[in-house]
């Protein structure tokens, strides 16, 4: 097992610096790389849990499916979750019920449940390997909270029909016995990667082809431009957790995050196999209040690994709360070793990036103004089940089928009692473009060392610049191609992050993630 600054990344297997405990433990799941024009039915974009769900659901059913990954299976945010297969979102039901009225948030709660059932019984069918448990999940209050929400969440979880109980106690945390909290029965965790590549391998055994190492460029109703391949294709599915085929319109719906994530071992046995949460920072300034979130994963026979997240802030912006991200880190770790003191050394860190809709609920269906693009956005940190709804309300559509969930997760949707948490996230990301007039973080090149990063201005033009290893000095516009806001420098995956609509590019100028679909153009240094 490596030490957790060990576990680093040149850039090619994940989205980060940071190597997830899933992709340390998993195998490199990768295919070949386009070498020709492709005519397809379906050309699904994004090889993690909601294309790859996707893809198998349509070969079943006899479609021609395509998949193209611009890394390797799993090497998006997919590897960089902590994997928690939960009905208890992250948003309270009570809000879901005052939004989407009782009818909505039970279907909401029916869905997720649904999810989890369709991945054990996928598992199950493709007899795939990856510690798939059956657990409970614990809700317990955040010092900012008030002890009635737990009470007015348990009512609206009993409304929409979940399976949950107020325990006057909360197994497994430190001073448990004094805690409170709800209990969501039957929820259930597994290895995130190693689902994929199962799913994967059946994928390709029953007739689809997978590309990896194969960029989609110009996405359209036509397909779109693979490696400078031209792939054909009737219906066009874009499951790159941020759409890369949208401009405007799905980004002012929902606002990227970025979580971060500690994990070490603990003694095999001392902790139950579940799921903790608390109930969010309601003091937060962040219209997505921040909560922790902590599982058990079977590790060797004398250790089991726990899993701690949280300390969440839009993408980009960790200056804002003046906390940097190594401090984020820290505070993670204060945080877990105050509820579960048996944790020993911290072996890895990673961050993911979360996209958080405005009503909680994930974005999955037809593309605004498109007729045959569908998208699967909004994971709002229940990534693992609503990729899996939006993977069976895609694949009902493109088979003619009407899916009963298709309304409630429709990109199309307005949902008025949001517009105060709409108008708050714009106004952040409006604020952003400040950028252009304010200071930059560095003041010379000279300050950089190798391995560091960070944004200069050059007459009335901001650069990014990086100094490799090597010291060589590399230099770009800090300006993103997507809509012109000034990236920021995140100097614990390395990568430069937009901080308005969460599009992050590599230390070489590679776009990472979308919203953009172009890399940071080159600039030569004198």
């Amino acid at each position: 097992m490596k030490n957790a600054d060990e576990n680093l990344n040149d850039g090619t297997i994940t989205s980060g610096e940071n190597v997830s405990y899933w992709i340390d433990t998993a195998p490199n799941t990768s295919f070949e790389k386009p070498i020709r024009n492709i005519e397809t039915e379906v050309l699904i974009i994004g090889g993690g849990i909601a294309g790859l769900t996707t893809a198998y659901n349509l070969v079943k059913a006899g479609k021609k499916v395509v998949l193209v990954e611009d890394g390797f299976i799993g090497s998006g945010e997919s590897g960089r979750t902590t994997a928690h297969l939960t009905s208890a979102l992250d948003d309270r039901y009570y809000f879901l019920q005052d939004t989407f009225g009782k009818d909505g948030a039970k279907l909401a709660a029916e869905s997720h449940t649904a999810a989890i059932s369709q991945i054990e019984k996928n598992i199950k069918d493709l007899n795939i390997d990856c510690s798939f448990k059956r657990v409970n999940g614990y809700l317990f209050l955040h010092p900012s909270d008030d002890e009635k929400n737990l009470q007015k969440e348990f009512k609206a979880t009993q409304n929409a029909g979940l399976n949950t109980g107020i325990l006057n106690r909360t197994p497994g945390i430190a001073d448990g016995d004094t805690t409170p909290c709800l209990a969501f029965y039957n929820q259930a965790q597994f290895h995130i990667l190693q689902y994929l590549d199962g799913l994967a391998r059946a994928v390709q055994s029953l007739g689809g082809v997978i590309y990896t190492e194969a960029r989609a460029e110009k996405i359209s109703q036509e397909g779109a431009l693979v490696n400078n391949y031209i792939f054909s294709a009737e219906t066009v599915v874009v499951a790159t957790n941020s759409p890369v085929n949208d401009l405007f319109t799905m980004h002012t719906k929902q606002a990227a995050y970025r979580t971060y994530v500690i994990a070490g071992k603990i003694p095999k046995g001392k902790l139950p196999y579940s799921l903790w949460w608390d109930t969010g920072d309601a003091a937060s300034k962040w219209t997505a209040q921040p909560y922790h979130y902590v599982r058990v994963e079977s590790f060797d026979d004398t250790h089991d690994l726990l899993i701690s997240g949280g300390e969440d802030h839009k993408t980009g912006q960790s200056d804002e709360e003046g906390i940097s991200e190594s401090e984020r880190y820290e505070k993670l770790e204060q945080w877990t070793r105050s509820y579960f003191p048996v944790l020993d050394e911290i072996t890895y860190k990673w961050s993911g990036q979360v996209m958080e809709p405005v009503d909680s609920l994930g974005f999955m269906g037809r593309n605004p103004g498109d007729e045959n693009i569908y998208i699967i956005t909004g994971d709002s940190g229940n990534g693992m089940t609503h990729a899996t709804i939006g993977a069976a309300i895609i694949s009902d559509a493109i088979l003619g089928i009407k899916n009963k969930y298709e309304d409630l997760y429709s990109p199309s949707r307005i949902t008025v009692k949001t517009a105060y948490d709409f108008t708050k996230e714009a106004a952040n990301m409006a604020s952003q473009y400040l950028d252009w007039i304010s200071s930059s973080d560095l003041k010379s090149t000279a300050d950089l060392k190798p391995g560091e990063g960070g944004i200069i201005s050059s007459g009335l033009k901001k650069v990014a610049v990086y100094r490799d290893y090597d010291k060589t000095l590399k230099a770009f516009s800090a300006v993103c191609p997507h809509l012109g806001c000034i990236v920021q420098w995140n100097s614990d995956e390395k990568s430069f992050d937009c901080p308005c609509h969460g599009s992050r590019f590599a230390t070489d100028g590679t776009v990472m993630n979308g919203p953009a679909d172009k890399n940071l153009k080159p600039i030569t240094v004198k």
